[in-house]
């Protein structure tokens, strides 16, 4: 299974990768190169070295925020899901952040702290926090009451059953919640550069845009989205093995 799984996502990269070359030799646009020109751009700035550079910048506001999203995130979330008060004084915070246009909320952010790596940190944590907070609090209250009756038939206290049945019985979908948040953060990270300070690969994007330089353009927008794929595939990967017993696999498996 693992293996059939594994061409399948083989097969589907051959696909889209073919599709862009067919697109760009066509072509769509004369902004549109072909894979092969891009792939050749991307080549060009590993070996250069500026690609590393780019990242350097990039991943500084991405780390600080995803983990501030993600130990305050679980934390309020937990605490949303074992509290109906709280549920009514957080969720519609948090509700609004998810669907607030975070472009018409950057403005506000720089005007407020700068154009520095502060507003970048916080443009990541609107993107990832509300996903990760929404999640925990949803799997925290949607615990199957029998197994919490279970634990008060065995005379477990309040702390007992937060710590060993509900926490537990909430990880995966905690998890869960964790992974498509630090996935926004990415989505934030890049629009910080491109709207805040063209730092990092945002400066590569708008540099070569300014330039006409389109193949290095769509190489740093592919570099990004492969970043993340390949971060989320191992978090997926972590996620099979710590919660294995709730992979249950599809239908035609």
């Amino acid at each position: 299974m693992q293996n059939r799984s594994f061409y399948l996502k083989i097969l589907s990269a051959v696909i889209v990768f073919g599709a862009w070359e067919i697109a760009g030799r066509i072509p769509v646009s004369y902004a549109f190169p072909t894979f092969i020109e891009s792939m050749s751009a991307l080549f060009a700035m590993i070996f250069d070295g500026s690609i590393f550079v780019a990242y350097a910048e990039t991943l500084k506001p991405l780390a600080i925020g995803i983990a501030i999203s993600a130990t305050s995130g679980i934390v309020i979330g937990l605490w949303v899901g074992l509290s109906q008060r709280f549920e009514w004084l957080f969720s519609p915070i948090f509700i609004v952040m998810q669907a607030a246009p975070l472009a018409a909320l950057i403005p506000i952010l720089v005007m407020a702290y700068g154009i520095g790596l502060t507003s970048k940190v916080f443009v990541v944590c609107i993107m990832a926090m509300p996903v990760i907070v929404l999640n925990t609090a949803g799997a925290v209250r949607n615990t199957p009451s029998n197994i919490k009756d279970m634990g008060r038939s065995f005379l477990a206290s309040d702390r007992d059953i937060i710590l060993k049945i509900i926490i537990p019985a909430a990880s995966p979908v905690i998890f869960s919640g964790l992974r498509l948040g630090i996935s926004a953060g990415f989505i934030g990270a890049i629009l910080s550069e491109l709207k805040i300070t063209p730092t990092g690969v945002g400066d590569i994007i708008t540099y070569s845009r300014s330039i006409a330089d389109y193949p290095s353009m769509y190489a740093a927008i592919f570099s990004i989205i492969l970043l993340a794929v390949l971060f989320l595939n191992l978090l997926e990967r972590i996620e099979n093995t710590l919660f294995e017993g709730n992979n249950r696999g599809y239908v035609s498996d």
